[in-house]
């Protein structure tokens, strides 16, 4: 087996643009993941950028004669693997080898809610209450209203996505040539949570998501979002296929994506769907209907106003389930009864009257199911069985809420303006021993791989191994690590304009060819509101267009820059000229307000910050330097405009994790070597 993957690899590496690059840390890699495979065991490696680390586990996957499912921490790099590496590795096993991508549902189009909202069966509702926004973390949409806050401009986007479902072949909105507003795209798209499946969904036969899922089952190797994943494993694994090995790339976000897909979010955006959504569709003869309906909409006011004033704090257990307390479990002050700021029910009274009337329009919904006229229409009940899912599952998250233990944390997310309550499991390693290492092998491979990470995400020891494979670039000739040590202290307002100063010029210098990271929204678009008007080039900013697009347009110009946020510090791999200079706006430390991160320093008490902050810090900050040498002949620099890179005790720690450049702190210095790496040979 070994010797036919190194075999194998070799002929993939032939067929890349002038015969590839000898990478025998790939090779080592790729006989390692084979071994892996053959053994049944499971395998860390660590991959330095450059390493090529998708063929090298391509390559063994598309060998194994089992279903595989590759699991990546971005869409970005979903799309590279299929659109770039995976053709590759066909190309050369031979054509009987088949792959498919498979998104969560809410990424494609749901032809019955279009043609609902097409032919106006249902209410085009897009007010800023209706529908809970994005997470925080969503990479797809800006949490800001990005200009479109009117009712009018929405319906406008809305129309344009019904006229593109006539057209598209997948309804992937990947393919969309333009970024719609979350609330457009809620309008003529479903959730896992909603849908009622394919047999049951009059436009079950031509659903874009039922395809998409009929692909996977067929393939041999399936490529995922690893939020998919988390959610398959939250599902009891019904989202995915079944498969026997599973891949992780960029296998250092698994963490907390697990700690996400395993917890419960509920906000008053699901209690407000509901409401409106079963308008019409219970009929107001029923016995309390239109009761029930306001009394549902009317705990998601409630619900508003309790979370409204604790966003961004982490709540008791007590408080939630009803033993209230002036104090949180871990003794640090808490939110008290978490009561209301217009003196209205507490956050537990309102957990117990939302778990009531929810109870009641499940109650209501099953049945105007079992009393529906024989004559009725597909679009009725289409709306009234996605409408029993939502309530069924946000009625079984409410019940979660009753059964909290002290291995998790429960907190406020989304800010006054949407918040929602969030519970998550403080360490998810327990949960993937029981619910995935025993079932599946897995392999997992990231270029920084954290310190401790097999114990964190719960792999059994005994049958897993460790690589590193190394990296097989020489980064002290071809890359310059700046440290902008002049930079004032962040938390001073006189740092951002002297990080655009910075950033003018260096992206100067270098003649363009930037991708520019930030830790934040509010820095990236503050960076392109300045530096569009000062520079010559174009400049991109991630909210323009849609990942696959941006980058694309990014690539085919040679002399854009492209400013984007924590989405684009990994899987983005532009080799050559096009990308000399990569800018990273400060340290990413987390938050130090992160709930759950909170709740983890609690646990590593005075060794938190090394336990907890460090690890975290380096391996980011890692990963958004290796976008810079992506091939032996990329050259450039990474500038990092944080001086506590250059002045504070922690620094070596940081310093460990990115690749080994030549270092400087001299602007004057960097910006010579730019001039002379770009210059026409």
């Amino acid at each position: 087996m070994v010797d036919v993957v190194r075999a194998t690899l070799a002929l993939v590496a032939d067929s890349l643009p002038g015969g590839g690059e000898a990478r025998e840390g790939q090779a080592e890699m790729a006989a390692a993941v084979g071994r892996a495979f053959g053994s049944r065991r499971h395998l860390v490696v660590q991959a330095g950028t450059g390493t090529g680390k998708s063929l090298a586990y391509l390559v063994p996957a598309a060998l194994s004669g089992e279903k595989v499912v590759v699991a990546t921490a971005t869409k970005a790099l979903q799309d590279q693997l299929a659109g770039k590496d995976l053709p590759m590795v066909v190309a050369a096993v031979g054509a009987e080898l088949t792959f498919a991508v498979l998104k969560g549902r809410s990424n494609y189009l749901c032809r019955q809610r279009a043609s609902e909202v097409g032919g106006h069966g249902e209410q085009l509702n897009l007010s800023a209450g209706a529908i809970d926004p994005p997470d925080a973390d969503d990479t797809l949409t800006p949490t800001r209203e990005e200009g479109i806050a009117d009712p009018g401009r929405l319906g406008d986007q809305v129309r344009r996505l019904l006229r593109w479902a006539e057209d598209t072949a997948t309804g992937d909105r990947a393919e969309l040539d333009f970024e719609p507003h979350f609330r457009a795209w809620a309008m003529v798209s479903t959730t896992a949570r909603e849908c009622p499946g394919a047999f049951r969904c009059p436009s079950g036969r031509e659903c874009f998501a039922e395809d998409a899922r009929s692909r996977a089952a067929a393939a041999d190797v399936v490529v995922v979002n690893t939020h998919l994943y988390g959610a398959h494993l939250a599902s009891g694994g019904a989202v995915l296929p079944p498969h026997d090995i599973v891949v992780f790339d960029e296998a250092h976000e698994v963490e907390e994506v697990m700690t996400d897909s395993l917890g419960v979010e509920i906000g008053p955006g699901r209690f407000r769907a509901l409401a409106t959504g079963a308008r019409g569709v219970v009929p107001a003869r029923s016995s309390g209907s239109g009761n029930t309906l306001d009394l549902v909409a009317e705990v998601a006011d409630q619900l508003q106003r309790v979370l409204r004033p604790l966003a961004g704090t982490r709540i008791p257990r007590g408080i939630i389930v009803g033993v209230e307390s002036g104090n949180s479990d871990d003794g640090r002050a808490g939110a008290g009864t978490a009561q209301a700021e217009d003196g209205g029910p507490s956050l537990s009274e309102v957990i117990t009257l939302a778990t009531g009337r929810v109870g009641r329009l499940v109650s209501l919904l099953r049945q105007a199911e079992r009393d529906g006229p024989d004559n009725e229409s597909t679009v009725e009940r289409s709306r009234r069985d996605r409408l029993i899912l939502a309530a069924g599952h946000l009625s079984d998250d409410l019940t979660k809420l009753t059964s909290l233990t002290d291995d998790e944390v429960a907190w406020v997310d989304g800010g006054s303006r949407s918040p929602s309550l969030r519970v998550s499991p403080i360490d998810v390693g327990p949960l993937l021993t029981e619910r995935l290492w025993s079932e599946v092998t897995g392999v997992l491979t990231s270029a920084t791989v954290p310190i401790g990470l097999v114990s964190r995400l719960g792999l059994p020891e005994d049958i897993t191994d460790q690589l590193d494979v190394g990296s097989p670039f020489d980064y002290r000739d071809h890359a310059m690590l700046y440290v902008a040590k002049s930079i004032p202290d962040r938390r001073r307002p006189e740092s951002e304009p002297a990080i655009h100063i910075e950033l003018e010029a260096l992206i100067t210098a270098a003649g363009g060819r930037t991708l520019a990271l930030f830790t934040s929204w509010r820095a990236m678009h503050a960076a392109v509101e300045v530096l569009r008007d000062r520079l010559p080039f174009r400049v991109w900013a991630q909210s323009d267009l849609p990942k696959p697009a941006l980058i694309e347009a990014f690539r085919s110009e040679e002399s854009s820059c492209l400013f984007a946020t924590l989405g684009f510090w990994q899987g983005v791999d532009v080799p050559g000229r096009t990308l000399s200079l990569v800018t990273i706006d400060r340290i990413p430390f987390p938050r130090p307000d992160d709930p759950v991160l909170q709740a983890r320093r609690d646990r590593a008490g005075s060794a938190a910050f090394g336990a907890v902050d460090l690890p975290r810090a380096g391996t980011l900050l890692a990963q958004g330097a290796g976008r810079l040498i992506r091939s032996a002949e990329d050259r450039g620099v990474v500038a990092v405009l944080d001086s506590r890179l250059a002045t504070a005790s922690y620094r070596g720690a940081l310093l460990a994790r990115v690749p080994p450049m030549k270092r400087s702190l001299d602007r004057d210095e960097v910006e010579a070597f730019l001039k002379a790496t770009l210059a026409d040979p």
